[in-house]
């Protein structure tokens, strides 16, 4: 499953990631992660302290690389209006639903300070960002002037997680393009500003 080539505590972490996107931290248990990184059993606690020390370095690399994901694309060409859509559009299984946007509805990563706090700060800076882009817009005649970015980021981030919740208890991801796309009827540039 993993490459010969990666280290014990990296597949736990992979597996660690996997498990709690699938089970949440509660169905994710200590045997299951070593079945499934192919590890012996003092694996875990040799690299790390234990099961919450191994959670919080496996929601640090998922949120890392959502934030990597999210980066090359709102970093990408275009004006803010494209960037945004490029992102809204971006391929995702939607079905199985944000890895990190699932972690806030799990009750023991946000009963934890520690757990939550890379949650947290990704969605903060994805927010953020968001929230610099519609600025752009803003100062580039895309967007109305009074618009607040702030706020529409906030909106960018919720279409999103809350399409992946609506996709699921649909079992389709119509309900998730749908959301995406009233926002970007919502977003289009006035009177046709957008330009290639």
């Amino acid at each position: 499953m993993y490459s010969e080539d990666m280290s014990t505590s990296d597949r736990l972490i992979e597996s660690t990631r996997e498990l709690l996107w699938e089970r949440g931290y509660v169905g994710t248990s200590p045997k299951a992660i070593l079945e499934r990184a192919g590890a012996g059993q003092g694996s875990m606690y040799h690299h790390f302290k234990g099961k919450p020390d191994l959670a919080l370095a496996a929601i640090r690399r998922t949120a890392e690389e959502m934030r990597a994901t999210a980066a090359g694309v709102l970093d990408g060409p275009g004006t803010p209006y494209e960037r945004i859509e490029a992102y809204l559009r971006r391929e995702r299984d939607v079905l199985r639903g944000c890895p990190v946007g699932r972690l806030t509805m799990d009750p023991d990563v946000i009963a934890s300070d520690e757990l939550r706090a890379p949650v947290d700060e990704t969605l903060d800076w994805l927010r953020q960002r968001l929230a610099g882009i519609v600025e752009e817009g803003k100062e580039q005649g895309l967007f109305a002037a009074g618009l607040d970015a702030e706020s529409i980021a906030a909106t960018i981030v919720a279409t999103v997680q809350g399409g992946y919740v609506l996709a699921r208890a649909s079992g389709s991801p119509a309900a998730f393009d749908a959301g995406v796309r009233g926002l970007l009827s919502l977003l289009a540039p006035r009177d046709n500003a957008r330009t290639t």
